[in-house]
């Protein structure tokens, strides 16, 4: 079984980034690899308007957003799964569901992260944008998730 890859600053930049980026391709429609090289070259250890943007772990950023776009329906379909009666993905804004679809992404494809990590650190990227009711919606949602695809 392999380690358990540590919470490390570079991965939690790069969550955030992730997020960042899966939010403007929604709004966009930004090609993946010219949304990928613009994060790369002018965002992640940027300084943008007196905001310096930490660097982050570019692999994991770039498995995140990639891994997350190209499962796009199983993801959608899962968090979909996990909706309330009478809502619907379309119903979320814009970057609930880029944190939603990033976290959804990790608890599939990266057994190396334990669930409680992904889940903490997505409750923390939600603190980000969203207020207290939202950031519990992103726990309970991604528990929900965990359980079903992590067992």
């Amino acid at each position: 079984m392999p380690k358990p890859a540590p919470r490390t600053p570079a991965r939690a930049a790069a969550r955030l980034a992730a997020v960042q980026a899966l939010y403007q391709h929604e709004m966009e429609g930004t090609a993946m690899p010219v949304l990928l090289h613009e994060f790369h070259n002018h965002r992640i250890g940027a300084t943008i308007e007196d905001v310096a943007y930490a660097d982050a772990d570019i692999d994991f950023f770039d498995d995140l957003v990639t891994g997350a776009h190209a499962r796009a329906d199983e993801i959608d379909a899962l968090i979909a799964g996990k909706l309330a009666t009478g809502w619907t993905l379309a119903r979320l804004d814009k970057p609930m569901k880029a944190i939603l679809r990033a976290g959804t992404y990790e608890l599939l494809a990266r057994a190396d992260v334990p669930v409680g990590a992904v889940i903490t650190e997505y409750v923390d990227v939600a603190h980000a944008f969203f207020d207290r009711r939202e950031v519990g919606f992103v726990n309970g949602l991604l528990d929900g998730i965990a359980k079903g695809v992590r067992g």
